[in-house]
């Protein structure tokens, strides 16, 4: 990245679109210019279901953030989902051209682009590689290998490969509005700089990130990227059962969930009265204690995490996890939420304490950290999104993945 360094990231979510549009300042951290969000319809359970709706959307956020930034949007980074990603281990070994000079940026990038050279699956495409981290030929271990005398070195890398079809509807959405794509970055990958402490950061640790109707799966040994899924569950699960089980309307449900959000009825210090305002029983207005709205409550929770658990013993990660970060609105505001999950995990869990956490709010985090990934990408060419002043002056259009390529691979 360089000093005046204009970002665009985009999260395209479950229930809304959100963006963030970031510039590298003199210090190397990202300053954000505007952050704006809207609510999306077109997307249920990860899948677009409504194009026409989520390019909607797409326009009408681009148009606010335009609007408050004064800048014209060109091109944008998005975010995945797990569920769409596959991660690739790969070791790559590399003999130094020059190991007078030491090991040079032009050595780095030529072993990233032979570390793509791999039997890619059909119906996949590749759209990310992780440069983990390098070993010199005396074993020393380093994630910057640049000047280092050395006659050979070993890359090890994760190739993140995304499915052709995500890939095709979403340069369908972003071709109908007008936008171009960056490049393309899994959800918890983006994130981690941002929901981890620095001693997580060299820990083996699962993100969590269980926002509106999706929860993200991220398994991290240090720096390497090992596993990533969706679990089509989330915190509007936890609203509809209130609402179906009570018979009272989503709204009513919702402020219920927040004000009493409690993830294990064991921990109920007193069992109120609640009045129910919206029920559609005969009866009208009907009470009911809290114990029984926590009851639903832990009951989807436990689900989740079951679910959770399922995957990532089925996928033998779990023996690999020391800790479990939680994040994400649909669940940090249930109190004991972290205490239900090393329970049926049988794993540490902690509600997110990375130091980014409390100064970003929480609507805007996903598309934030993929700002800051993007921005601290070691041995990209380019990572500047495409911006201009007006709308007369408009960039060349590249194709979507020639485009991420030149980002990840240069």
């Amino acid at each position: 990245m360089a000093v005046g360094d204009i970002i665009v990231g985009m999260d395209i979510g479950t229930s809304k679109v959100s963006l963030v549009v970031g510039e590298v300042n003199n210090f190397g951290q990202i300053e954000t210019l505007c952050s704006v969000s809207n609510i999306c319809n077109g997307i249920k359970k990860g899948k677009i279901i409504n194009e026409e709706e989520v390019i909607k959307t797409v326009i009408k956020t681009l148009e606010d953030a335009e609007s408050e930034s004064n800048l014209k949007i060109n091109s944008a980074y998005i975010t995945i989902y797990g569920k769409d990603v596959t991660i690739v281990q790969n070791s790559i070994t590399k003999e130094v051209k020059d190991r007078y000079s030491g090991i040079s940026a032009k050595d780095v990038s030529s072993a990233i682009m032979q570390a793509k050279d791999i039997d890619v699956p059909e119906g996949k495409t590749i759209i990310d590689i992780v440069a983990e981290k390098f070993v010199l030929d005396d074993g020393k271990t380093t994630s910057d290998p640049i000047g280092s005398f050395c006659s050979s070195f070993t890359l090890k890398a994760q190739i993140v490969l995304a499915n052709k079809e995500f890939i095709r509807q979403i340069h369908n959405i972003f071709r109908k509005s007008d936008l171009e794509i960056d490049g393309i970055v899994p959800i918890t990958l983006a994130e981690k700089n941002v929901v981890l402490d620095t001693n997580e950061l060299n820990d083996s640790v699962m993100i969590l990130d269980i926002g509106a109707g999706n929860t993200e799966i991220g398994v991290f040994e240090g720096s390497e990227f090992i596993y990533t899924n969706t679990i089509p569950l989330g915190g509007d699960n936890i609203t509809n059962d209130i609402a179906l089980v009570l018979n009272i309307n989503p709204d009513e449900a919702d402020k219920l969930k927040r004000q009493y959000g409690l993830a294990m009825k064991s921990y109920i210090d007193n069992d109120n009265d609640i009045t129910l305002n919206t029920c559609k029983d005969e009866n009208g207005n009907k009470v009911i204690k809290s114990s029984e709205l926590i009851e639903i409550i832990e009951a989807r929770v436990e689900e989740m995490f079951k679910l959770i658990n399922d995957d990532i013993t089925t996928q033998g990660v779990k023996s690999r996890i020391n800790n479990v970060i939680l994040t994400g609105q649909g669940i940090v505001n249930i109190s004991k939420s972290d205490i239900a999950g090393k329970v049926i995990l049988n794993i540490p869990v902690k509600i997110s304490t990375g130091r980014m956490v409390s100064t970003v709010k929480p609507g805007f985090r996903t598309a934030y950290a993929l700002v800051r990934y993007v921005a601290s990408r070691q041995y990209a060419k380019n990572v500047s999104s495409s911006i201009d002043t007006n709308d007369k002056d408009k960039g060349i259009v590249k194709a979507v993945l020639e485009k991420i390529k030149d980002f990840f691979y240069s």
